[in-house]
């Protein structure tokens, strides 16, 4: 398992964990990702942070400091 902050631009992952407060998780939950979602990493910011994800349909950018709370399953494929 690593977290959504480590993927590499282009990889997916699958939602196992969010380790952030309740009202956070649910901030995000309703956003899409939930436990078992799949998100792919779409880009970066030219300094690395924001990041932009694809998940549902939807390309939401997270900062660094919120994604790397958010633990996935990367899978194998690109």
């Amino acid at each position: 398992m690593t977290t959504l902050s480590e993927l590499a631009i282009g990889r997916t992952g699958i939602v196992e964990n969010i380790d952030l407060p309740n009202e956070i998780q649910h901030h995000l939950m309703h956003m899409g990702f939930v436990p078992e979602a799949r998100v792919v990493v779409v880009r970066r910011a030219p300094a690395g942070d924001p990041t932009v994800f694809g998940i549902d349909g939807f390309e939401i950018a997270l900062r660094r400091d919120t994604a790397r709370y958010i633990r996935v399953r990367e899978l194998n494929e690109k």
